[in-house]
């Protein structure tokens, strides 16, 4: 439906469940000339009369009967989904939109600390790659990765990252140069930058005709590279446990500093609440700590 139409959708809904275009406007702030002007731009739309107008009021016709039953019940529904979303933001919650590899790998190791800090506080973590929308339903913080600047959003910078290749002990053991790493397979994402920044950096030649996996999810390619399907180009933040618990080992060659970064955002035209405000100031502190104690 265009969306032109949804205020006469909703003057005419008020119009049938009260049969009195007065009561209506009264409801909707209007006059009753206007619930009237937009009863009869919808029923011009559809082609069709929705009420019968008398001296003493209005009453529906059949086609009008049909369409306020639908619509009560949508604007119904959607009143209820509202109502949620206020409820959310009124018990103190929180919801955070984050890439799915950066919530595996970085935050959800350390969300308890979050927790125990602001008890009162509820979150609802969104693992999402796709840009969401921060409108009025959508989430109240997002973490993304890029340069800091999109549409319509608000970024605080969180932190940077790097490249470094990685692999498991076993395949580690076949390497003594960064030439060397170009013989084994090699696991890639989907990120801007990848092995042929790594291998220029490295001042070694980008092998050609290899055997190179793309696994999309930067998570899952570290767990790949864990199993020794191949040497994954990893960025720091996210291969801290695999590094610890020793699942992967550090390759010969630099550490890449990454072009792109980590930002915290939300919407330029809603003010982040207090709860959203204390898990900003939550999570700038984590970006400082070097791994999860």
């Amino acid at each position: 439906m265009r969306s032109a139409l949804l205020p006469a959708l909703a003057a005419f809904a008020s119009a049938a469940r009260h049969q009195n275009f007065a009561h209506a406007a009264e409801e909707l702030h209007l006059t009753a000339s206007a619930v009237s002007h937009h009863v009869r731009k919808l029923e011009a739309s559809l082609g069709v009369s929705l009420f019968q107008r008398h001296a003493r009021g209005v009453v529906l016709t059949p086609e009008g009967r049909l369409l306020a039953d639908a619509a009560g019940s949508a604007l119904a529904e959607v009143e209820a989904v509202l109502d949620g979303l206020r409820q959310h933001r009124r018990d103190n919650g929180v919801r955070i939109s984050i890439l799915p590899s950066l919530g595996a790998s970085w935050l959800m190791p350390r969300l308890r600390r979050f927790v125990e800090a602001h008890p009162t506080v509820r979150l609802s973590i969104d693992n999402d790659r796709s840009l969401v929308r921060f409108d009025e339903g959508g989430p109240d913080l997002g973490i993304r990765y890029g340069l800091g600047q999109w549409p319509g959003l608000t970024s605080r910078f969180l932190m940077d990252d790097s490249l470094q290749p990685l692999a498991s002990p076993e395949l580690a053991a076949r390497v003594r140069t960064p030439e060397d790493v170009g013989t084994l397979p090699l696991l890639t994402d989907i990120a801007p930058e990848g092995w042929r920044e790594w291998f220029r950096a490295a001042n070694v030649r980008y092998p050609r005709g290899g055997t190179m996996h793309t696994i999309s999810d930067s998570a899952d390619g570290l767990n790949a590279a864990a199993t020794g399907l191949g040497a994954v180009l990893a960025r720091t933040r996210l291969a801290t446990a695999h590094l610890t618990d020793g699942r992967l080992v550090r390759l010969p060659g630099p550490e890449l500093p990454t072009r792109y970064a980590y930002y915290v955002v939300h919407s330029a035209h809603r003010p982040p609440t207090a709860a959203a405000m204390a898990f900003i100031a939550w999570v700038e502190r984590e970006a400082l700590e070097p791994r999860v104690t």
